[in-house]
């Protein structure tokens, strides 16, 4: 568990600018599929937001996570996931993306390594006051770095993203993002769905809870791994 927090510290001490908006969340995560147990999680995330090409708007985030439970001196969950992703505004309502994606579980899940880099286009499809919706569709590669002796796995990939926001009020926000991948190898049995669900409700000015599900199908998983893998996670965060 101290190595789960020391890797999650070290990130938010090593990034610390006053320019950025940050946030941590610490908490407990409820899985199922992979692994079936309690951990406790820990987030940071951080976004920054400045002008980039022919004078529009350029969006950063970053995001690293960590997912841990021990029992008995038993480990039944380990997993590490990161996210680094830009938005290029190019003229109104439309974009310009790049994402990578990192995952590692060796133990449950047979990732050594799991990297996806995608890029490609979006639009701004509905902007209010409180509600923002994106829809985002792109070219991905994936490698799969198995902890067994299976040999290394690439492929490209088709990837459409949608994600929504709705401010409900001053102090609380509901927020869905979803995620298709579909193998350009075989469209029709190699593809994954992820869909993230939650909401944050803001305490006082820096401290919030936060409610969140996620869901995610993997149709071809890594031999011996299940395809369904859900976490609900419950958290205290701060911002700063």
């Amino acid at each position: 568990m101290r190595r789960v927090l020391l890797i999650i510290f070290f990130v938010v001490s090593f990034v610390h600018a006053d320019s950025l908006k940050q946030s941590f969340d610490l908490g407990f995560t409820n899985t199922t599929g992979n692994s079936q147990t309690t951990n406790l999680n820990g987030k940071y995330r951080a976004r920054y937001s400045t002008i980039g090409l022919h004078h529009k708007k350029l969006h950063i985030k970053f995001s690293l996570a960590a997912y841990y439970a021990e029992n008995r001196d038993v480990k039944s969950n380990e997993e590490y996931t990161s996210s680094l992703s830009l938005e290029q505004y190019i003229q109104y309502k439309w974009l310009g993306y790049f994402l990578f994606e990192w995952l590692r579980n060796p133990d449950f899940k047979n990732y050594n390594g799991k990297y996806d880099f995608s890029i490609g286009a979006g639009k701004r499809i509905y902007k209010t006051d409180s509600q923002n919706l994106k829809v985002k569709f792109g070219l991905g590669y994936t490698i799969e770095d198995y902890a067994n002796d299976l040999p290394t796995k690439r492929y490209a990939s088709l990837v459409e993203n949608i994600e929504y926001t709705n401010r409900l009020n001053q102090l609380s926000l509901l927020y869905i993002k979803s995620k298709f991948w579909e193998s350009f190898e075989d469209f029709s049995k190699n593809y994954e769905i992820g869909v993230i669900a939650g909401i944050k409700f803001n305490i006082t000015k820096r401290l919030h809870i936060r409610f969140e599900e996620q869901v995610n199908y993997d149709n071809l998983p890594p031999q011996g791994s299940k395809k369904t893998d859900t976490k609900t996670i419950v958290s205290l965060g701060i911002r700063f």
